[in-house]
């Protein structure tokens, strides 16, 4: 069972720390859903779980190992990532792009295998992609771009799957088309999806667990019923809203109705969480 998890992680960018001394455990076997406003360093994070970007202090463990110490195809083996507005080479088509994905489990003795090409084409049926497969990633509609290259990220048929902002370019039904895949992925297969979501409502009805952050720092971290509260909404986002209980599926739901007064900067999260737990315990008593 695969484990990810920081600690006392700082993480920046020149001089300008965007995470700084982070302690954070990922459920193994789960999805977990990263939430909060630009700029709060969700992205950022999800670059260092990934060894994109080098801590100033701190750890990231993988199976208890650092993973630093892991040699890059043993890692990317293990752990995959769809960044943040990838970049695919110019004129390479879609079935390239997604066999991209098969690199770190090729040999140099046998660069192409009979597993190789089969992985390539489940990652391409399960995005629903073949019939695009020959077509150039630079002629495809944002979705369709999505759509590949998160077809690449399975491909690499890792244990670990982080995504940064998955749904981003893709209408309703493509949202919930992705965000049910990583689902089963999860629950038929025991894969740990770690994604950074915008939509509270999508994260609350996908994720297991949420980690709410803001300003470098996590406030809130849980299942969706704890962490999705009107304070967390409040402090994190300087939103107003009420939260009920969505009748069909049970998670909690958020529906905005306006700004917090005073919103020219995010709230120090005093007190947060007694708050956080006590709004829980109405929600489960509603």
């Amino acid at each position: 069972m695969p484990t990810l998890q920081t600690h006392s992680l700082t993480l920046a960018y020149d001089q300008t720390r965007i995470i700084e001394a982070l302690t954070l455990h990922l459920p193994a076997k789960g999805i977990t859903a990263l939430v909060g406003p630009n700029g709060c360093g969700k992205s950022t994070l999800l670059r260092g779980l990934a060894r994109l970007l080098k801590p100033k202090d701190g750890a990231v463990y993988l199976n208890g190992q650092s993973i630093s110490a892991l040699p890059t195809k043993e890692l990317a083996k293990q752990l995959g990532i769809l960044p943040q507005a990838p970049l695919a080479p110019e004129g390479i088509t879609v079935r390239e792009l997604v066999a991209q994905g098969r690199y770190p489990h090729q040999r140099w003795f046998e660069q192409w295998s009979e597993e190789d090409e089969r992985i390539t084409e489940w990652a391409l049926a399960l995005t629903h992609m073949h019939p695009l497969a020959a077509q150039p990633v630079d002629a495809l509609s944002g979705g369709q771009r999505q759509r590949a290259w998160i077809a690449m990220a399975l491909a690499q048929n890792t244990r670990i799957l982080l995504l940064d902002e998955p749904t981003t370019f893709l209408d309703i039904a493509h949202q919930i088309e992705i965000l049910q895949l990583l689902q089963r992925l999860n629950r038929e297969e025991g894969r740990t999806i770690v994604m950074v979501l915008h939509d509270l409502n999508l994260a609350a009805r996908y994720a297991d667990h949420i980690v709410a952050m803001s300003v470098g720092s996590v406030i809130a971290s849980g299942p969706p019923m704890h962490v999705l509260t009107t304070e967390m909404v409040r402090t994190v986002f300087n939103v107003e809203a009420d939260i009920v209980i969505d009748p069909r599926t049970g998670a909690p739901l958020c529906i905005p109705y306006g700004l917090k007064p005073s919103t020219s900067a995010v709230d120090e999260p005093a007190n947060l969480q007694s708050q956080l737990a006590s709004e829980t315990v109405s929600l489960q008593l509603a």
